[in-house]
């Protein structure tokens, strides 16, 4: 199901390439096979929840202390409880029984990379002094749409010190109408004419 990585070193893991990768297409690959593969992301994506809003899952994920078959055990259980599928349950096992529980989060991210590039969807992370609201968001996909990004997923975090306006990113582009950014450069041309 999943290489089991021995020869790999942890380098190759934190820079988000390698064996991540390839856990996360093995996954793909699997549900692919079992044509299970909107089950599989929409487990990913909870998983991804769970580990997120649970600190003591993520102690658990993280224990070098704790036993590979204890940890293992605990986090089927949990998995279980929740409601998640076999395919994932039994992928995280395998994650489990090769020792990368620690880096079940990173893998989680790979595999919705992965789907995202797989069905051509855009993540565009969007930056603001205040929460968007409905209409802001669908005025914002509207104007990527008209930029040329036809399919986008919109990610959003909150940064006060913007102070208003936005700041979007969108693969290497970036589209700053920050209120910080504006007085900024404001900042910028009074010098020069002084």
């Amino acid at each position: 199901m999943a290489p089991s990585g021995t020869a790999t070193t942890s380098t190759t893991i934190a820079s988000g390439g390698g064996l991540v990768d390839r856990y996360a297409a093995a996954l793909y690959a699997l549900a692919e096979d079992n044509n299970a593969l909107d089950a599989v992301v929409a487990d990913m994506d909870g998983l991804r929840r769970l580990i997120d809003a649970s600190a003591d899952f993520r102690r658990l994920l993280g224990s070098p202390l704790i036993d590979v078959n204890q940890a293992r055990q605990a986090a089927l259980a949990v998995l279980e409880q929740e409601g998640f599928g076999k395919l994932v349950r039994d992928f995280v096992g395998v994650v489990a029984n090769n020792r990368r529980l620690n880096h079940l989060r990173q893998i989680v991210q790979a595999f919705a990379a992965l789907v995202a590039e797989r069905r051509g969807i855009i993540t565009a992370h969007v930056a603001s002094a205040h929460p968007l609201n409905d209409v802001q968001r669908q005025q914002l996909r509207a104007r990527l749409i008209e930029a040329g990004f036809g399919n986008v997923n919109i990610h959003e975090s909150l940064q006060p010190e913007l102070l208003g306006g936005l700041v979007v990113r969108v693969g290497a582009r970036l589209y700053d109408t920050s209120l910080k950014s504006r007085l900024q450069r404001l900042q910028y041309a009074m010098k020069g004419a002084a």
